[in-house]
């Protein structure tokens, strides 16, 4: 068997070849993101593209209004270079580890970028518990969802941290990623940039659909969970005739349950709406011997795959189960 001589003309181009190849840029330094929930993860998802892939913390159907974090969670923000959240007002778990990890992580709060509109929480008696329905009965005492008595309140004063559920807002949240992303890896800038201009594309095409979706549910009423909606409500001309519970977190009691059967009555509501994250008997409870429905909107994608696309999915599901509850499909 005879061998033919290797020419290093060959090899040499073969190495330049390797030096070229797009793996390249899977290997450069970019920066170690972090985000909070999964709307957020997929929109600095998209941006990053194939430069890497960001870690997310509130995972699954968990809450960020009492999420616990994990040893590994607290190592990866200590190893940060960016932590992207929408505000220290929603994801409150991050406030303390923030202040007292060691890292050297740039903290965005996306609800401050600009081109985001916000909106202030609703006010009256079917937003916002008063203190005073609280009587002395038992059965009146607030629950924490897990069935312990909870004192803590989850603020709903100022400013409705729910920002993402606006794709308007949404955009201008992918652009001020971009824009974090491009000072600190300057280097992948064009690709960071790109990548904004598809997705905020892409967000332009859903915010279209969505509307002519809930188009035809315009003016139909329901009840919500919590006063979570109000962005996408705003955006898409639906409204809610109110909300069973102020925090997510709170069970509410036999006063604000009466309140609430008394405004389905009032409002002929259609739909009365859970969350993945809360108990639905509640739902049941409240629609018995009404002709309201139950159905189920989802404002963090609990059950969808995280990544560039999770956004457009959450969103897709969320007008979808709206609109089959409220058209009667």
């Amino acid at each position: 068997m005879s061998f033919r001589p290797i020419s290093w003309a060959v090899v040499a181009a073969g190495l330049i070849g390797l030096a070229a190849f797009p793996l390249s840029a899977a290997q450069a330094d970019v920066p170690k993101v972090v985000t909070s929930i999964k709307p957020i993860d997929s929109l600095v998802a998209g941006v990053m593209g194939d430069l890497g892939t960001p870690r997310l913390l509130v995972q699954g159907g968990a809450s960020p209004h009492s999420y616990a974090l994990k040893p590994s969670d607290a190592q990866a923000l200590d190893n940060a270079d960016i932590v992207f959240r929408v505000s220290e007002n929603l994801e409150t778990f991050l406030n303390h580890p923030l202040e007292t990890l060691s890292g050297k992580a740039k903290v965005v709060d996306l609800a401050e970028a600009e081109g985001v509109q916000t909106l202030a929480f609703r006010k009256g008696a079917i937003w916002e518990e008063d203190e005073h329905h609280h009587h002395d009965d038992g059965d009146d005492h607030a629950e924490k969802a897990g069935g312990e008595a909870e004192h803590d309140h989850h603020d709903h004063s100022g400013m409705d941290p729910h920002v993402w559920l606006d794709p308007a807002n949404a955009r201008a949240m992918v652009n001020e990623i971009a824009k974090v992303l491009k000072t600190t890896d300057p280097e992948h800038a064009d690709i960071y940039s790109a990548n904004a201009a598809q997705l905020n594309g892409r967000l332009m095409r859903l915010q279209e659909k969505i509307a002519d979706e809930l188009a035809p549910v315009q003016g139909r009423p329901f009840i919500v969970f919590h006063d979570g909606y109000h962005y996408f409500e705003h955006r898409f001309g639906v409204e809610a005739a109110g909300a069973v519970a102020v925090d997510p977190e709170r069970q509410p009691g036999a006063a604000r349950v009466r309140e609430i059967r008394d405004r389905i009555t009032k409002s002929g509501a259609i739909c009365i709406f859970t969350e993945p994250q809360f108990r639905p008997q509640l739902v049941t409870t409240l629609i018995d011997g009404t002709s309201a429905r139950a159905g189920v909107l989802d404002p963090l994608g609990a059950d969808v795959k995280p990544g560039p696309g999770a956004y457009e999915t959450m969103m897709g599901n969320l007008a979808a189960n709206l609109h089959d509850c409220l058209a009667g499909s």
